[in-house]
């Protein structure tokens, strides 16, 4: 009876491991996913939106300053300011002709060479600017009603070569007479900004960017709504009379984008509250001025979303990445 016991025993421990070895051998057979923790993407969607955004700027001051590119473009016999983007004289800006008392359009040229600037971008290349499609009496960024249309030609950043259409809305509500008390901050007896609110752009784009190196291309089109979140600072903001500082500007943008990535993979972003501090400049990078705040939602193809967190205020050139819980610093762009 012993012996049957044993061999019963025996019976059941080698049934016992063939199922196991049998288990195994068919999850052998089952491929071993590899863990999605790819970022590469949420790093081609910043160049996009650095471009883009760098772009949007040059022609803001551009409408504001009358030609003048202070942060792009050195003025002759002047010494480079340390706090603007100087992109020296190698920029050469051409005024088209004048259209509602403003000139309509501008062309800025940064030459074939390229122009190194003070925040280290070397750009080439033409970017064209027209302003004749806004209201009357809109003749700058900072006026309800104003509108700009970007083109480019030839243009490159840092080796990358960006092509681009944009148009940038002023959404600001306004009003058409605006009692003499609230002046400076108003234009009396014209289309004119609401004392109290936040200067407001709707801005839709199409970027393509093809990397250096034969890197890939990337494909960026957006529809977003960007905000002056310190208009009531009057070191930036000093009404409709006078340009606004761009140097002293924080900005906050909500909208949505899509495209495809370098690898040729759709995908879906979403910005959540993006900030990005004028007066911010990293150590390093003097006259960078990234995204400091805010987060975009990246969702390449099927695969899972990423959320890129850009900080809470913090003046650095870091953001982290977050994917399926797991997290990934990136140094901007």
């Amino acid at each position: 009876m012993k012996n049957k016991k044993i061999i019963g025993g025996i019976a059941l421990t080698v049934l016992a491991l063939s199922l196991v070895f049998t288990s195994c051998r068919k999850r052998d057979k089952t491929p071993a996913q590899e863990p999605d923790n790819e970022y590469a993407g949420a790093s081609d969607n910043a160049i996009a939106e650095n471009s883009a955004n760098d772009i949007t700027t040059i022609g803001s001051q551009l409408s504001e300053n009358s030609g003048s590119l202070t942060m792009y473009k050195a003025l002759p016999g002047s010494e480079p300011i340390p706090d603007l983007m100087i992109a020296s004289s190698c920029a050469t800006i051409t005024p088209g002709p004048i259209t509602n008392s403003m000139v309509g359009t501008y062309t800025v040229d940064f030459g074939s060479v390229g122009c190194t600037g003070n925040d280290n971008r070397v750009r080439k290349g033409k970017l064209f600017f027209d302003f004749t499609g806004s209201a009357t009496n809109a003749r700058r960024y900072r006026m309800p009603g104003f509108i700009m249309k970007v083109s480019s030609a030839g243009y490159e950043v840092d080796g990358n070569a960006v092509a681009i259409t944009k148009t940038v809305t002023n959404t600001t509500p306004s009003v058409t007479t605006v009692p003499p008390s609230t002046v400076p901050v108003s234009v009396v007896g014209s289309t004119a900004y609401i004392p109290g609110l936040n200067i407001t752009w709707h801005i839709d784009a199409n970027v393509t960017v093809t990397k250096s190196g034969g890197a890939g291309i990337v494909t960026w089109a957006c529809s977003r709504d960007k905000e002056l979140i310190n208009t009531s600072d009057n070191t930036c903001y000093k009404g409709q009379l006078l340009p606004i500082d761009w140097t002293k500007a924080k900005i906050r943008i909500n909208g949505t984008a899509s495209g495809t990535n370098a690898k040729g993979e759709s995908y879906t972003a979403k910005a959540i509250n993006l900030e990005r501090n004028f007066t911010c400049s990293p150590s390093g990078n003097p006259n960078r001025h990234p995204f400091v705040a805010g987060t975009v939602e990246y969702k390449p193809g099927d695969r899972a979303l990423r959320t890129i967190n850009y900080g809470d205020g913090t003046c650095d050139l870091k953001a982290v990445v977050i994917i399926n819980g797991q997290s990934f610093e990136i140094t901007l762009p």
